[in-house]
Order: C-alpha cells, then structure tokens, then sequence
C-alpha cells in the first residue's frame, strides 16, 4: 500500500466530516501526520483541484471531485431518483439508496429528503457503515442463504421482505430497508427510509418493497 496516497485519500475523508474546513494544523493532527507532510499532501491535492483553501487559510473539498464522482453508478443514480423521489413524499420521510461496498460495509449512494416535510432525519450521502449494522445492510443480507449465527433481524427480514431497525446507525432513528431484487453480489443494493418513530411497520415496510421493487424492474 503506497503510505502517500493512503495519507491524501485520508485527507479527503476528514474533510468530508468537517464541510465548514479545517486548518492544516488539525488536518495533521486529523490523520496522525507532521505538519509539513500535510502541507505538502494538501497542496498536492490543491493542483488537481480536489481540496480549496479559503480567505480563513482553512481547507476544504474542492469542486473537482465532482467530476470524480460524477460517473460513479450513474445509470443507477439517474434511473433511482425519481424511484426515491415518489417515495420520499409519499412518506414524509427521509429516503436512501444504499449500496454493498465490500463484504463487510455498505455505503449510502443517494439520500433524498422529502419536499415539503416540516421534520425530517438528515444524514449525507456517502456514508459508510458495517453490513451488520442497520436496516440496509440487512436487507442485504436476508437476501442472501440463511447463515450460522446471524442476527434474528435478518432471518425475520428474509421472512418478512424488509429489515427494520433501531437507532443501529443513528441514535433515536429508525429504519426500514428492502434489497433491490435482481443485483447480487457486489451489485446488491437495498431502497429505505428512516424514520423518527415507525408508526405502522406494515405499511412503511409494504411502501419500500413497493419502490424497491420497482426500481429492480426499472435496472432490467
């Protein structure tokens, strides 16, 4: 593993967590580096227009990653927004795509937020968590055969066709997740909503099969 590029990769992920900017001095001290070494690191990541320095001297991302970014699941994405829209309203509910990042992480590709809702959960896209942890990585998993020792969430989900969850990935915050049939593997996604409270587990869980579903038959 190249320590230089794993040290600017580092950079970006602490700025992602801190969109107000950070000084340099704490941008080393955030990735456990000298100074001078991530002085050095940012004006790297500076020339390919990656991070910008403010007035403030005080780092943040810059707009080039958006032309990274872009292109990543992009026929997903495009085919899926109007999919999470439609949900997102019909809820009053904040509402995600997540996708299986590995074999042990899932990661939030898209987040919409429902138009008009006076309270909402917030939460960016991007996010990476455990595949055991919350309701979207369930789902994923009780897609998959039964295995030994797995939690009784996902063996109910596999039962039921949605996983729900309680303040596993947000403290106070549930969720309710179906897999997007037809994508296996490293494919595999999963359309949710997360909740203050979960009124009618039913109806919440019906509603995101329902969009799941159809996003599988939109992919074919």
């Amino acid at each position: 593993m190249s320590k230089t590029l794993h040290h600017g990769l580092a950079v970006l992920e602490l700025l992602a967590e801190h969109p107000n900017g950070l000084s340099i001095t704490e941008i080393a001290d955030g990735i456990g580096v000298h100074r001078t070494v991530a002085h050095r690191l940012v004006r790297t990541l500076e020339a390919h227009h990656l991070c910008r320095r403010d007035d403030f001297k005080r780092i943040s991302l810059g707009a080039g990653l958006v032309a990274l970014a872009e292109p990543v699941e992009q026929d997903l994405r495009t085919v899926a927004r109007p999919v999470l829209e439609e949900l997102a309203d019909q809820l009053g509910a904040t509402v995600h795509l997540v996708v299986r990042e590995n074999q042990t992480e899932v990661r939030a590709l898209m987040v919409v937020e429902p138009r008009g809702a006076k309270v909402h959960v917030a939460f960016r896209g991007g996010q990476v968590d455990p595949i055991d942890r919350g309701s979207a990585g369930l789902a994923m998993l009780a897609s998959l055969p039964p295995a030994d020792g797995e939690r009784a969430e996902v063996t109910r989900a596999r039962s039921v066709g949605y996983a729900v969850t309680h303040g596993e990935v947000i403290p106070s915050v549930g969720g309710v997740s179906a897999v997007v049939p037809g994508r296996r593997g490293d494919a595999m996604a999963s359309v949710g909503a997360s909740v203050f409270e979960i009124d009618d587990e039913e109806e919440l869980g019906a509603a995101v099969v329902a969009a799941a579903a159809r996003l599988g038959r939109l992919l074919r």
